[in-house]
């Protein structure tokens, strides 16, 4: 149960447990003799917890222990370390604060440990001797970050591009002198050569002022409308160049705007300047694994909901690039690039073409590259637990085969930013971006120790089936190494109260016989930034738009959904077609948990009088399947089907790869007033929540996780907790149940969703919040351009004694190699020589 009691910010663990101790000292020693009798071992707070109540009989006196101070302190455990005769407990009382205090069982005295020794705790666990060496390897990053201002409040997390902005208006304040670093940026600007902002004629701040007084006095007597090729020549005379922008209102907005910030800056206007600077005009996004492409591929291993948000991020990241461009009154086409890899056998699908061009796009391409081995060119689909011994290699701008030197033969030079995608394109975005000496940007989608419990102490077991030794390490590593960090909820980076998010949970974390991590990734740092995605609203729109509807798709949907012939693409029957159907769609794996959700209804007589169930995802053969999680959930939803009973209330329908036909089935299942049910154990956003909502379904969604954000509970959707199966489907029971009763309730729900979706989800927003990230950033990173240097010298030396010696032991799939196909498309040579950055 929760605790009543608080402590105040101030108030330390270490100083209030002895007290808290001493108040129930008898129920205390019999609790902490109970924690130790079992020996060494990991408890979470549901251990901690079981174990008091045992060792407290009376009910009332174990509710005074729990309201009080040392309730609340067993409450923001997240988990507590036995090593007879100590427990070691980690307290988290708010995101991302940590304390660690390690109670003795004999007398119960208290002491503040540091990480260092918490994590020694752990590995006692598992590794004693890795534990008591002396000389194992501790990465510490925050030793490296003194000199950068970090946030201090957990409300803070995720709002580094106002603190940024912020801090970088303490820089440049005071003194005209003090924006001469803002001047040198603005200089440094140009596009394949080409000036750009100012050039040498105004090289102080004081030239700038004073060049800008002249310049505003001079616009001023023009016509707002009037282009800037009338006063250009005239503009370049007193140093300026393009990029002020198309008209002359526009060119006096953005100047007093770089007047405001170097005679007396403040971050609105200092965010207000970065969003006008022409700084962006070519980007890659990095996604290697899976199969990348846009039609015929979702569904297929390793391919889901990433490639989807890729896609709609390209288009809406071009949109607003040309309209900034067209502002800034320059003629230039920008260039997006979705590099991933090639692969020969290609299942048909494109993931055999080199360069395919994005629909709905003008200027943005899917580059893919092959993996490449010593052999030649690797044939077939590899897992993104199996990806690492490909990365370097594929990433490498030394040769004309590797992606690097590709990009730039497209682009023609250097990209202006760089986007990583999971793990692996987070990697391979670290080393190019080092490579070249430009703008990072990582997207985690989802990182994964934080799916796997103890994933990190345990990785020895979990090792030869998801290496996860070198994706810890990868993650770590390029979370560090970037400018930026994309996090589509607050959730992703710091959790809630009761859990850790995913990026907290690199905080501090020991993989025994290789490192022990005492700081890998701070939430504190002012990288992180929430930018959440939307659904394209020309695919999912709401059910009521009837002269919008797909109807050519509704023959090939009622086969679908109510045909009682199991084929190829479906299995199973619903025999009440009056019924509403409860839908899910998602990759047939442990965490996505459609299993979980199918269980759910099983057990639950009253849902299964109510609804049918309907759920899309993977294989039904198991031998059709390559990945070994989706053959495991492949099997045990056949032995639930039997052991249920769920022929006729149940279409398991498999995994399905157009768009507009999958939209069409959201608004057909909103036709039988049904639900949209996203029961995973933890989901980093939830894209499929987005598009039921945009399409006008109720939506209950796991509360582990972004939906937790996206939908209001009770308001906009329904929160569902995914550990407990039986009170989630007994939610989905009582809200049929009202429909029954009220007519209008499924409406109420259906607009409510609709209308959080318009109000906070839209790509537009994403797009801008991400341009201006990337246009501040790349002079937040010349700012401390000594201070990232060094960092990158730590990673590198990282990456280099620690991550590729891991790589080595993953092995490599044995099959016949091959030379790389020839491209269908004839690059161009590169027309700038580049040098490799360190």
């Amino acid at each position: 149960m929760a605790s009543a009691a608080v402590l105040k910010r101030s108030e330390s663990i270490a100083d209030n447990m002895p007290d808290a101790l001493r108040q129930s000292r008898y129920h205390m020693k019999k609790c902490f003799a109970k924690y130790i009798e079992k020996g060494k071992r990991i408890m979470k707070l549901h251990h901690l917890m079981d174990e008091l109540e045992k060792a407290i009989d009376d009910k009332n006196e174990r509710t005074q222990v729990l309201e009080g101070k040392l309730g609340y302190i067993l409450c923001t455990t997240q988990e507590a370390i036995v090593v007879p005769p100590h427990v070691a407990f980690a307290v988290r009382q708010n995101p991302g604060f940590w304390e660690f205090v390690k109670v003795s069982a004999d007398d119960l005295s208290v002491e503040g440990i540091t990480t260092t020794d918490f994590l020694k705790f752990k590995e006692m666990v598992y590794d004693e001797k890795w534990a008591k060496d002396e000389n194992a390897l501790e990465v510490d990053f925050a030793s490296l970050d003194s000199s950068i201002p970090h946030l201090t409040l957990s409300s803070s997390i995720g709002n580094g591009l106002s603190f940024v902005s912020k801090f970088m208006t303490s820089k440049l304040n005071g003194k005209v002198e003090n924006a001469q670093p803002l001047v040198d940026y603005l200089l440094s600007l140009n596009h394949q050569g080409e000036k750009l902002m100012i050039n040498s004629t105004l090289d102080t701040a004081l030239k700038l002022q004073t060049a800008l007084v002249v310049a505003e006095v001079f616009l001023s007597a023009l016509p707002k409308d009037t282009p800037y090729q009338e006063f250009e020549l005239r503009f370049k005379q007193w140093g300026f160049e393009k990029g002020w922008g198309d008209t002359a209102q526009r060119v006096k907005e953005t100047m007093r705007a770089v007047s405001e910030v170097v005679q007396a800056p403040d971050p609105m206007h200092m965010e207000k300047l970065f969003s006008r600077l022409p700084t962006i005009f070519n980007v890659v996004i990095f996604s290697p694994h899976g199969y990348f492409g846009q039609s015929d591929v979702l569904g297929l291993p390793d391919t889901g909901g990433q490639v989807v948000y890729i896609l709609d991020q390209v288009k809406a990241l071009e949109e607003e690039l040309l309209l900034r461009i067209k502002q800034q009154g320059l003629n230039v086409k920008p260039q997006i690039l979705v590099v991933t890899r090639l692969i020969p056998d290609a299942r048909g699908t494109k993931c055999n073409q080199e360069l395919e061009a994005i629909n709905g796009t003008k200027h943005s391409n899917i580059l893919r590259v092959p993996f490449q081995t010593e052999n030649g060119v690797l044939q077939r689909w590899v897992s993104r637990f199996d990806i690492y011994p490909y990365l370097e290699k594929f990433s490498q701008a030394c040769s004309k085969k590797d992606a690097t030197a590709k990009i730039l033969d497209v682009m023609e030079g250097n990209p202006d930013l760089v986007i990583g995608n999971y793990t692996d394109g987070n990697l391979v975005a670290s080393l190019m971006a080092n490579k070249l000496g430009i703008t990072q940007g990582t997207i985690a989608h989802a990182l994964e120790k934080t799916k796997y419990e103890d994933s990190d102490i345990k990785w020895k077991e979990l090792d030869p089936k998801y290496h996860f030794s070198c994706q810890f390490i990868a993650d770590t590593i390029s979370m560090n190494a970037t400018d930026f960090v994309i996090a589509s909820t607050y959730q992703e980076i710091a959790g809630s109260k009761d859990r850790p998010g995913q990026y907290e949970s690199h905080s501090a974390f020991t993989l025994p016989g290789l490192c022990r991590v005492i700081s890998g990734i701070n939430v504190f740092d002012p990288k992180f930034n929430i930018a959440a995605p939307g659904a394209d609203q020309s695919v999912y729109f709401p059910h009521t738009e009837k002269q919008r509807r797909l109807t050519s798709f509704h023959p090939a949907i009622e086969e679908l959904l109510y045909s009682k012939e199991d084929n190829n693409e479906h299995i199973g029957h619903l025999g009440d077609k009056k019924k509403p159907i409860i839908f899910s769609m998602a990759r047939l794996d442990v965490v996505k948990n459609i299993s979980g959700l199918t269980e759910w209804y099983g057990k639950n007589k009253r849902l299964r009088n109510l609804v049918n169930l309907v759920v899309v995802g993977g294989f039904f053969d198991p031998s059709k399947s390559k990945d070994r999680e989706e053959i495991a959930e492949i099997q045990k939803m056949h032995a639930l089907i039997e052991k249920y009973q769920l022929k006729g209330q149940i279409r398991w329908i498999a995994a399905q790869t157009d768009r507009q036909r999958n939209s069409e089935l959201y608004r057909c299942i909103a036709d039988t007033k049904g639900a949209f049910v996203q029961p995973a154990l933890y989901e980093a956003f939830g894209l499929t929540v987005i598009e039921a909502m945009n399409c006008g379904l109720p939506t209950f969604a796991t509360n582990q996780g972004g939906p937790a954000e996206i939908i209001v509970d009770g308001v906009s959707g329904f929160h569902i907790d995914p550990s407990y199966g039986d009170d989630a489907s007994n939610k989905i029971a009582d809200f049929f149940e009202k429909c029954k009763v009220d007519a209008t309730y499924w409406n109420k729900f259906s607009i409510a969703g609709l209308q959080r979706i318009n109000e906070c989800y839209t790509w537009k927003i994403y797009a801008n919040k991400v341009l201006n990230m990337a246009s501040i950033y790349s002079f937040w990173r010349r700012l401390n351009k000594e201070q990232k240097q060094a960092k990158l010298r730590y990673i590198q030396m990282f990456y280099n004694l620690q991550f590729k010696s891991l790589v080595n032991n993953v092995p490599i799939p044995s099959e016949e190699a091959s030379t790389v196909p020839k491209p269908n498309v004839k690059s161009q040579p590169s027309k700038r020589h580049v040098t490799p950055k360190i």
